[in-house]
């Protein structure tokens, strides 16, 4: 399977998996709000001590390229790789990598300042300079 294929694969996961969760009855989709339910659950995952380090960089493959797929829909931007990195690329000169803040926030969480739906939140500003 193709880097391409496998990161399909996973946003379909992702879609088909919380389109379906009895939890939250709104829409899921590519939008803040889904982002912010990842967002939670990414939180949740990691109170779980039995966490193993395959397990864990299987659900960042899965989450980040679900969450790179929700930038590129609502901001624009393709997907492209960087030396060994995939990331969404507005520009030649400006990206974002969904796999390394997925990473991050597996790593430190919100306590340690690590939130995806607060960076999905900031891409406007940051990339677009717009409020």
């Amino acid at each position: 399977m193709t880097a391409e294929e496998e990161i399909r694969a996973n946003v379909k996961l992702v879609n088909d998996k919380f389109s379906s969760a009895a939890a939250d009855t709104s829409p899921f989709g590519y939008d803040s709000h889904s982002v912010k339910r990842i967002d939670l659950f990414i939180e949740k995952l990691r109170e779980h001590a039995d966490r193993t380090a395959d397990g864990t960089e299987k659900l960042i493959q899965i989450f980040g390229s679900w969450f790179g797929e929700c930038i590129r829909n609502v901001y624009g931007g393709q997907w492209r790789k960087k030396g060994d990195q995939w990331g969404i690329f507005f520009d030649d000169s400006n990206a974002v990598y969904p796999f390394t803040k997925v990473r991050k926030q597996f790593e430190l969480g919100f306590e340690g300042g690590e939130s995806i739906h607060d960076f999905f939140e900031a891409i406007d500003t940051i990339f677009f300079h717009r409020t």
